[in-house]
């Protein structure tokens, strides 16, 4: 019975792993892009021309537009559609009380760490969209105070969902299942291959 209890641990912490290693690919390349889709919209809702967009799993994501006529409400939408995107996402999946849900919430958790570490930061090395917002006139403790409340809240959000991925010892943690292990490996091998298709070209 205890070698059959140590093979069930086995098997659960070698899916978590998994698990997380696919999670972390699908959150990367799904942030990037729900970020970069925000500024194509943001680009044609104001009458902006999106010239490119750069989507690659060992570079940062970037979208060009030229011409840019309200670039402070391009750049914003970029990250505002990063965060509310995968928050509606998350709040519908939980809604329809699907298994997966879980999933959501915790890219939801990603996003908002990923984009509030971005702006957050960024007022210091004024790099990316943080050095683009400072340029349009955008106060710096705005970025600080957007950084200061999504970053805790990802947080919050990875913690709802951590038992889902095996935390939270005897008393949270859940059975991790075999079919959302190799169904998110599988989709997260997918949005990589995608992204190094798409290569320096663009989108």
């Amino acid at each position: 019975m205890d070698n059959d209890n140590m093979a069930r641990g086995k098997h659960q912490r070698i899916l978590q792993v998994l698990l997380i290693a696919g999670l972390a690919m699908c959150s990367w390349m799904g942030m990037m892009a729900v970020h970069e889709l925000g500024h194509v919209i943001g680009a044609s809702a104001t009458g902006g021309k999106v010239r490119c967009v750069v989507w690659h799993p060992l570079k940062f994501s970037q979208t060009v537009v030229d011409p840019n006529p309200k670039p402070l409400l391009e750049v914003w939408s970029g990250p505002i559609c990063g965060i509310v995107l995968p928050l509606i996402a998350a709040v519908v999946a939980r809604w329809l009380w699907l298994r997966i849900g879980y999933l959501f919430t915790f890219f939801a958790g990603f996003c908002l760490l990923a984009n509030g570490a971005y702006l957050g930061i960024g007022v210091f090395d004024r790099v990316g969209d943080a050095g683009d917002l400072l340029w349009y006139g955008t106060p710096s403790w705005v970025l600080m105070v957007f950084g200061g409340v999504t970053v805790p809240a990802g947080l919050w959000l990875w913690h709802i969902a951590s038992p889902h991925l095996g935390f939270g010892g005897a008393t949270r943690a859940k059975q991790i299942r075999a079919i959302d292990t190799y169904g998110v490996l599988a989709a997260g091998a997918l949005l990589v291959l995608l992204g190094l298709l798409a290569g320096d070209r663009g989108l």
